[in-house]
């Protein structure tokens, strides 16, 4: 049984940092690409960051500089460090694995590919 579990979401002031956690298990790491995503009230998910098992990575322009994507393969584990937060980063945060096919920048953007999903976890940033 495939499951994603995020941790990590809260509450911070605008310029304040998260590290969001998701813990895979049930089906083979290293075959798939992580991403996260987040979906905003009212608005579309969007592709946030992408990561191959080689490290390679593709980030959305609105958060490149301040969020790094990262993952700990032999914990099966993926990571978001989220810096210098801004009220528009407020958003239900989703972790998810897609089948290794394209590049990580092609899956950046197709939410809709993407095999198996995370519960996901809450981030409020205040102003």
């Amino acid at each position: 049984q495939v499951q994603l579990v995020e941790s990590g979401g809260g509450s911070v002031q605008s310029g304040g940092s998260l590290r969001l956690s998701c813990a895979a298990s049930g089906y083979t790491y290293s075959n798939y690409y992580m991403g996260w995503f987040r979906q905003a009230p009212g608005k579309e998910r969007e592709g946030v960051a992408v990561i191959d098992r080689d490290g390679s990575t593709s980030y959305a322009d609105s958060v490149k500089g301040r969020f790094t994507i990262s993952q700990d393969n032999a914990k099966n584990t993926l990571y978001l460090q989220m810096n210098s937060l801004k009220p528009e980063d407020t958003a239900m945060y989703y972790c998810a694995a897609v089948r290794r096919y394209y590049s990580v920048d092609y899956y950046l953007g197709r939410p809709w590919l993407f095999n198996y999903w995370g519960q996901g976890t809450q981030v409020t940033v205040s102003s």
